[in-house]
């Protein structure tokens, strides 16, 4: 997967992809990352790439002209399955979104910043309008780097035990069992009998009541989606 990241702060987005799952990915070149400097392509001497919004009021917005020459050029090298525009208004990410965005080859993510971007590179290049919450950010840089780790970890080879994904919380719509380790007592706090039973459908069948009866307490909202 090869994934280019259009930020003004290229800075913040490297930590993230130099440790983990992420960085065995892109050592193993099962992923591509890039960051693509916003104001490289920013106009006049000082390389600008906000202004003022038609109409007045508080804030900047991210000029069209800085964007669009970036997006353009990029589009001149790959064809993208999306340009996806990182924004508060977005559609909220989810398991299920990251599952689908895995499947793609090329993929490019637009950081937002001040007040967001003109309105008419949404309606030229952005395919995918994506918020990682209903809460606002300095910018998309977090959301961009989230969104990566999700998707990447979903490759084929990325994980070395591929069911492991399988088994997270959302996949099959309902939040992951509790999961134990050594020792089996720890003072006085012991491992559920079934795990230790060496039954595998017993164990199965624990592991789906536990998962209905988490999902139900603590996101009965998931829940009402599950029942369905």
């Amino acid at each position: 997967m090869h994934i280019d990241i259009i930020t003004l702060h290229p800075d913040l987005l490297e930590s993230p992809f130099k440790h983990s799952i992420v960085k065995r990915a892109i050592d193993k070149k099962l992923a591509e990352v890039n960051f693509i400097n916003l104001r490289d392509y920013g106009v006049g001497n000082y390389k600008q790439v906000d202004d003022s919004p038609f109409g007045g009021g508080a804030g900047m917005v991210m000029s069209i002209e800085p964007i669009a020459k970036c997006i353009e050029e990029l589009k001149s090298k790959r064809t993208y399955d999306e340009v996806i525009y990182l924004t508060p208004d977005g559609e909220v990410f989810n398991q299920e979104k990251a599952n689908r965005i895995s499947m793609f080859k090329n993929i490019m993510l637009l950081c937002g910043h001040y007040k967001g971007i003109d309105e008419r590179i949404r309606e030229l290049f952005i395919t995918q309008e994506i918020s990682i919450g209903d809460y606002v950010l300095t910018g998309g840089e977090l959301p961009a780097a989230i969104i990566c780790d999700a998707v990447i970890r979903l490759l084929p080879g990325v994980i070395s035990d591929e069911t492991s994904a399988l088994s997270d919380s959302f996949q099959d719509g309902l939040l992951a069992p509790p999961v134990y380790t050594r020792p089996a007592d720890y003072k006085g706090k012991k491992v559920p009998d079934v795990l230790l039973s060496g039954d595998p459908k017993l164990v199965e069948e624990w592991r789906l009541n536990q998962s209905m009866e988490k999902t139900k307490k603590k996101r009965p909202d998931i829940w009402k989606k599950y029942e369905k």
